[in-house]
């Protein structure tokens, strides 16, 4: 069993999916939504487990068929990919359990698609070559181009066809690049690409190089980075909620993609492509945040609000990535894990506030009451005071291991400013986003009395994703530890190199 352990993340989801599809599961509601359910919490347990076996035993590489690296396909089980798996399916459940309380019913094959999308996520973490992470981002984003239509209408219409299309695009561009990356090094195989990256000499160094920069192209559509962010607001605030929610990883496959192969294969060993992404993620890092925080003040409503703050993080990541060290990387793993959890409890928190407020939804002006106010402002406070750093819950934790990760670094005159002004910028919009939702009204609040209060599983879910911040502050002492360890383990290449070449089952 524990040496299938690595698999499992990926096929169990596939399996859920497919049982999904068929009866009883396809006929009655209640038993899609129980082996669902079963099905997700035993992905996540899968998931911890795999987690701790990593964080004792060290790199595990799972060689399907027996055909072990560069010549067959391999995943990685590594703490950096096993910490992302276990954080997707935690999301995961999350967003079938918040489904489940009725949102499932609004669309088709809502449970199938969470499960396949899961799948995605979890093979583009683990996998340890980048054409599987090309096979891996495709299932991911057929599931969510079915998602984006749940319970849709035109405005989810328009939104999903301009996300289609340019993801299209995107899996073209990274096809030349992978086939100009195969015609210079004769392998996809992350390890041995790192191998023979420092090698190439004369005009391959240049092809190889094109190659790289198209695929940072694919990768910054993915993760939304500045100027390939425009499409991202528009999809996730058009999106059902609790879908939106559960994109909140989809970014960071992107972002996940960039540490990989920007720091292992084109790191400090890659020979006269060392480092060859660093100047274009810095200047397009710092673009991102900045043009994010504007969305942010210009959102006039929650979820529009929160998906700018998605794209604020999505920068915040990639600016820790271009500084190439440890320490950076272990803060932006950190910040990763606070901002996906805070950002999808806001997208659920935009659903019920919307639902609440009636015709007004989560708009930013004054509107009916919420009939709830004490539970979701609460809420609310709790999520705003995480997001911009506040004490003492976990994005201030964060805040302060990115500020002391970019102190001696020379980008720091510039990257300080500017996160600092925009953690203001953000103080200052949700606090005006939660006067006017919470405080301000025109209507009594005996006209919320045809509405509906928030569902059991809706708030258990929300009060799991904010319950994790200060999780993270409490057990911060394990938990910055595993990050520095993660860190660590990424960029010793030399050590990864030889765990994936010499692996096996």
């Amino acid at each position: 069993m524990i040496q299938h352990l690595a698999s499992l993340p990926i096929l169990l989801p596939m399996l859920t999916a497919v049982i999904l599809l068929l009866p009883p599961c396809g006929k009655s509601v209640k038993i899609r939504r129980l082996v669902s359910i079963v099905m997700a919490i035993a992905t996540f347990a899968i998931s911890v487990l795999l987690l701790v076996h990593i964080n004792n035993t060290g790199i595990n590489v799972y060689a399907i068929g027996s055909w072990s690296a560069p010549f067959g396909i391999v995943l990685v089980a590594d703490m950096l990919s096993t910490l992302l798996v276990t954080l997707t399916s935690f999301l995961g459940l999350g967003a079938i359990l918040y489904g489940s309380a009725g949102d499932d019913e609004k669309g088709s094959f809502y449970h199938p698609l969470v499960h396949f999308l899961i799948l995605g996520v979890n093979g583009a973490f683990l996998t340890g070559d980048l054409f599987n992470l090309f096979v891996f981002f495709e299932v991911l984003l057929i599931a969510s181009y079915a998602l984006l239509m749940h319970a849709g209408d035109k405005q989810n219409t328009r939104a999903a066809l301009q996300y289609v299309i340019l993801n299209l695009v995107g899996s073209s561009v990274f096809l030349i690049g992978l086939g100009i990356l195969y015609g210079v090094l004769g392998t996809l195989n992350i390890a041995d690409m790192t191998q023979k990256v420092s090698l190439l000499t004369g005009d391959d160094v240049y092809l190889a190089k094109a190659g790289g920069l198209l695929l940072l192209i694919v990768f910054a559509l993915k993760g939304a980075l500045l100027p390939l962010h425009l499409w991202l607001p528009n999809t996730y605030a058009s999106a059902k909620p609790v879908v939106a929610a559960l994109f909140a990883i989809m970014t960071k496959v992107g972002v996940y993609a960039m540490l990989r192969v920007y720091t292992v294969i084109f790191g400090e060993q890659a020979g006269a492509l060392e480092h060859m992404a660093q100047p274009w993620l810095w200047g397009l890092a710092i673009a991102t945040i900045i043009v994010g925080a504007i969305g942010v003040m210009a959102a006039q409503d929650l979820r529009k609000l929160t998906s700018n703050l998605v794209l604020v993080s999505v920068g915040t990541l990639v600016a820790l990535i271009a500084l190439q060290n440890v320490n950076a990387t272990a803060a932006l793993l950190y910040y990763l894990v606070h901002s996906t959890l805070v950002s999808a409890a806001l997208f659920l928190l935009a659903d019920l506030v919307s639902i609440q407020r009636g015709k007004v939804g989560d708009r930013l002006v004054a509107g009916r009451s919420v009939k709830q106010p004490f539970l979701l402002g609460v809420c609310f406070i709790i999520a705003s005071l995480t997001v911009v750093g506040m004490p003492p819950l976990s994005g201030f934790v964060g805040k302060i291991w990115i500020l002391k990760a970019t102190l001696n670094s020379e980008q720091a005159l510039l990257f300080w400013p500017v996160y600092l002004v925009t953690s203001f910028a953000l103080l200052v919009a949700l606090s005006r986003a939660g006067t006017t939702l919470f405080w301000e009204h025109r209507s009594k609040n005996s006209e919320n009395a045809d509405c509906a209060s928030a569902h059991p599983l809706q708030v258990t879910v929300i009060i799991a994703l904010l319950a994790c911040s200060p999780l993270l502050v409490i057990l911060g002492g394990p938990i910055s530890e595993y990050m520095l360890n993660a860190a660590t383990q990424l960029h010793d290449l030399s050590g990864g190199i030889n765990a994936v070449l010499k692996g096996g089952m």
